[in-house]
């Protein structure tokens, strides 16, 4: 990259502008989801590509030639390095035997096997195609097994968009599909001790995130030994602890994120990191459960396809060998004390919680969240390519000289912030 400091080189957006208009004539909402400018995580819409043209490594250029290091990372499977040579190398030649069989492939059966040595909760593996896939059969398992309808949720929670996870107010969600939801805050004991009491021999499970990841606001770790007492509670009144894993599962420990906090889940949901962009998610749970997800009716297309499947071996066998949670702990900490210094230096408050390996930044100086937009927006020009509300994500192909232009861009944007808002503090 050699233009990324350079004001007069402000990345302009013709072509994807013009694509976006084809699109729309064509596509619900032209890009559909949180990746797109109507998801609320793209903003200023100004200072954004909307389509890409290639990626390697840890960058990825867009139709206009703008080239950015991104610290999204496809919203997380990026986990290695985009076109990873080690996994698409392993893809390929899974590719040049078979994908979709109709029997599967044997390869199957290896990448079950990995993930049961690799998952310290893990005496299975079920495979679909996306996290919600994953989330769904676990309430679906929970139901099954404890003959059940309630489910407690943490309150901000993001599971999928089926409709059993989403709010009574959306749009086609009926009243039915989520009326057995319960919520309680996180880190709170006592209000989960308090709604297990009151719906007692009513609630199938317990389904969270290892830490709070939001969108729009601070991610919040758990306060310590916070998961062993919820595990207790749940032992204590026959109630199943899921883990969705999906975002931040192998990132922060190999073996699960419920292993990093001291406990064992009932079952625990991945995706994003599992296969480096392959499509596969898993659902991987404790051995008492293996004989009621067979009972369940849930499959799909392509969901015994082999290439992703070879694909998943190489990268958690990479991500083994790289020890990619203590690669990403140094990397992220690298990453965000440097940004929290740049803001410091021209008199801004920038707060990044969460883990290293998938952080949220925060400007503290404007409750409205407008000024942390303008610097973001100014960081995407130039380069850089963050979101404005969304966790933001490291890969092992992110180097120390990448976080050092990075660091540089936020410094630049930082001075243009102060320059427009000389009072703002």
């Amino acid at each position: 990259m050699t233009n990324l400091q350079t004001p007069q080189a402000l990345y302009q957006y013709p072509k994807s502008r013009e694509a976006f208009e084809r699109a729309l004539k064509v596509i619900p909402s032209g890009v559909y989801g949180h990746t797109g400018p109507s998801g609320g995580v793209m903003i200023p819409r100004e200072a954004y590509p909307f389509f890409s043209s290639r990626a390697e490594g840890t960058r990825f250029w867009d139709l206009d030639g703008n080239e950015f290091i991104d610290y999204m990372c496809g919203y997380g499977p990026n986990v290695l390095g985009y076109r990873d040579p080690d996994v698409d190398a392993a893809a390929r030649k899974q590719a040049n035997l078979e994908d979709v069989v109709s029997v599967p492939s044997s390869i199957m059966v290896d990448f079950a096997e990995l993930l049961v040595d690799t998952v310290a909760s893990a005496d299975w593996a079920f495979f679909a195609k996306n996290g919600g896939d994953a989330t769904t059969l676990a309430i679906m398992t929970a139901r099954a097994a404890k003959n059940r309808k309630k489910i407690v949720f943490v309150k901000g929670f993001y599971h999928g968009v089926a409709p059993w996870t989403q709010k009574l107010d959306y749009p086609g969600v009926l009243e039915e599909e989520v009326a057995n939801n319960l919520t309680v805050p996180f880190n709170d004991l006592e209000a989960l001790r308090a709604t297990l009491e009151k719906h007692s021999g009513e609630i199938a499970a317990l389904i969270a995130q290892p830490y709070m990841h939001l969108n729009f606001a601070d991610n919040v770790l758990p306060q310590e030994a916070y998961w062993p007492a919820v595990r207790a509670l749940c032992d204590e009144f026959d109630v199943l602890l899921i883990i969705d894993d999906v975002r931040a599962g192998f990132r922060v420990d190999m073996a699960g994120s419920d292993h990093y906090y001291g406990f064992t889940a009932d079952m625990i949901c991945f995706c994003k990191a599992l296969a480096n962009g392959y499509n596969v998610s898993a659902l991987c749970g404790k051995e008492d459960l293996k004989d009621v997800v067979s009972s369940i009716t849930y499959t799909g297309s392509y969901w015994m396809s082999a290439v992703p499947f070879a694909a998943g071996i190489a990268t958690i066998n990479k991500l083994k060998e790289l020890d990619a949670p203590t690669l990403f702990a140094r990397l992220g900490s690298r990453l965000t004390d440097g940004l929290v210094t740049a803001a410091r230096a021209h008199d801004f408050t920038l707060v990044a919680s969460g883990h290293p390996a998938l952080f949220y930044l925060r400007l503290a100086d404007d409750d409205s969240l407008m000024l942390n937009q303008e610097w973001v927006g100014e960081c995407v020009k130039r380069g850089v390519f963050l979101t404005s509300h969304h966790n933001h994500f490291i890969n092992a192909a992110l180097t120390d000289d990448d976080i050092d232009i990075t660091v540089n861009v936020a410094n630049e944007a930082f001075s243009v912030l102060r320059s427009r808002h000389p009072l703002w503090s």
